[in-house]
């Protein structure tokens, strides 16, 4: 415990330090600072966001979402955006992806203000912090300067669903360069946002095969999902992932103090609060006040996967397609 401790304490530096500089790795904070005139980028974009968090504020969980599934398939390159019956869009995984207006909506904006200055992928990274903001979280230093990638294949969709172990988790976060620290943050990101029945029903009824719920969820919990999700439903019903009701769209830590009550929905989220490499962790955040600043920390890392910079890729005039028109839908291994 006092190592994993310490542990969180150097994590801790690491934001500080973090947050006080300008860069990280290839990007910068400021990237588009003196490069569109008088306009300034990222008030623009974050404008678009207000405006749309004013109507509906799952943006947020909308927003982070797409983030998501962008970066952790072929690194944070704006190629979930790009629009053909082979990309990443269209693979099953993604159908209930949204939020694909919004970046649109900021992509026109900034380029009515500066052409062809801005990626897409920036503007989901941009666009994701505003949104955390919105819904309560720290509004962290975006540093910027992606380039839009040119291939986008739903094969190359590999995210495994919520069933997966600790272990198998922190073995994908690990090929992503991430440790399990930020595994444990980003998940932090379910603290707004909903799954649905089909997701949970086996937690409900037949367990891996035992003809019984799982014995780590909640009873009275359990009962009510029963009631919400019967094994006959013909309707895939939402279920908020923060049982916490009054925090549901909110982004805060009462995502990790539910799961350590056994109020977990999804079985990854519960196994958290009781693998023993995780639960010291679970633990830290639900009773700190640490939450907002490393749960920025994290994005920001998980925003710099396998990015494009300097003559890669291309800045893209429509973010749902590339400037030639024809998007490359070639496997990536």
């Amino acid at each position: 415990m006092i190592k994993i401790l310490g542990a969180v304490a150097l994590g801790l530096s690491f934001i500080l330090l973090n947050f006080m500089g300008l860069s990280y790795g290839s990007l910068q904070v400021g990237f588009y600072k003196g490069k569109c005139g008088r306009s300034d980028v990222e008030a623009i974009i974050r404008r678009v966001v207000a405006a749309h968090f004013a109507k509906d504020r799952t943006t947020v969980a909308a927003l982070l979402r797409l983030q998501f599934h962008d970066c952790f398939v072929t690194g944070c390159d704006a190629s979930i955006l790009l629009d053909g019956l082979n990309t990443e869009k269209n693979s099953g995984t993604n159908q209930n992806v949204r939020g694909y207006n919004i970046i649109d909506q900021a992509k026109a904006a900034v380029e009515k203000a500066c052409p062809g200055i801005v990626s897409c992928a920036d503007i989901i990274a941009l666009a994701t912090r505003d949104s955390v903001n919105m819904a309560g979280g720290v509004r962290y230093n975006v540093p910027t300067g992606r380039r839009d990638g040119l291939i986008s294949n739903a094969d190359n969709v590999d995210i495994p669903g919520p069933q997966l172990s600790v272990s198998d988790a922190m073995a994908f976060f690990a090929q992503k360069g991430l440790n399990i620290f930020d595994m444990v943050h980003l998940f932090g990101a379910h603290t707004v946002g909903v799954t649905h029945c089909s997701f949970v029903q086996d937690r409900l009824f037949d367990f891996q095969g035992s003809g019984n719920p799982d014995p780590t969820m909640d009873r009275r919990l359990a009962a009510s999902l029963r009631k919400r999700c019967p094994f006959t439903a013909t309707v895939d019903s939402p279920i908020n992932l923060d049982q916490n009701l009054r925090s549901s769209n909110t982004v805060d830590n009462s995502f990790y103090k539910e799961i350590l009550i056994k109020r977990g929905i999804l079985q990854i989220d519960e196994e958290l609060a009781l693998d023993r490499r995780t639960r010291p962790i679970v633990l830290e955040l639900a009773n700190g006040t640490t939450f907002p600043a490393q749960f920025g920390s994290a994005m920001v890392k998980m925003g710099s996967i396998e990015v494009l910079t300097g003559r890669q890729g291309e800045i893209r005039k429509s973010c749902r397609a590339v400037n030639s028109r024809k998007v490359k839908t070639v496997h990536k291994h």
